[in-house]
């Protein structure tokens, strides 16, 4: 099951997101959350869920 774990405010963001969380070893998913807003959906398997929070503040909060 996957699951919404942040919105990124930009595709180039939710890139950035994804290639970092994939480099750490995780399975990660982006899709358009609404074309008009431009935000992207960063999704992961709800048992990784914690594990990735962790990863995920310490790329937004260096």
């Amino acid at each position: 099951m996957w699951t919404v774990m942040y919105i990124a405010p930009t595709a180039k963001i939710a890139e950035m997101i994804k290639s970092k969380l994939t480099e750490e070893g995780f399975l990660v998913q982006t899709r358009p959350v609404n074309l008009s807003k431009q935000q992207f959906e960063i999704l992961v398997p709800s048992g990784e869920l914690e594990e990735v929070q962790e990863v995920l503040n310490s790329i937004l909060h260096p």
